[in-house]
């Protein structure tokens, strides 16, 4: 199993951002970052698990995030918004939904197993990817 640490960072909210990913299989340590200009935090949390996926090609991942919002929505609330033709429970279009999509596509290649890891608490990887993504958000200043 390959395990996987994302972040995502935006420097205003839009602002400059950047994603990151590091990917460890306990052997080999591969990490990943870039940005975008004029994006969204959540957007730069979708496009590191999304850039992670296309990366790497071991069916099995442990995707570590501090992103609520990714999680629970590949958990949660995914299933009803495909259902609901995109939409929220209260009938507005699915924020994000190319990168929903996109990642939805992504996952299902794989056998994912979740972990949420509380933001800025000192969980190295954790850190590491924070630091990365902060950095690829900063070099479009």
């Amino acid at each position: 199993m390959i395990k996987i640490w994302t972040d995502g960072s935006c420097l205003g909210n839009p602002g400059p951002g950047g994603w990151a990913f590091i990917a460890s299989d306990g052997t080999q340590t591969v990490e990943r970052s870039g940005g975008e200009n004029n994006t969204t935090n959540n957007r730069m949390e979708l496009m590191a698990v999304l850039r992670a996926l296309t990366a790497i090609n071991n069916p099995k991942i442990e995707i570590h995030t501090d992103s609520q919002y990714v999680k629970n929505g590949m958990q949660s609330w995914l299933k009803n918004w495909k259902k609901n033709g995109w939409k929220t429970a209260d009938k507005k279009p699915v924020k994000n939904q190319d990168l929903w999509q996109a990642l939805d596509e992504r996952a299902a290649e794989k056998e994912i197993h979740w972990v949420w890891v509380r933001g800025h608490c000192g969980e190295c990887m954790n850190e590491r990817a924070d630091e990365l993504a902060r950095t690829a958000a900063e070099s479009l200043k």
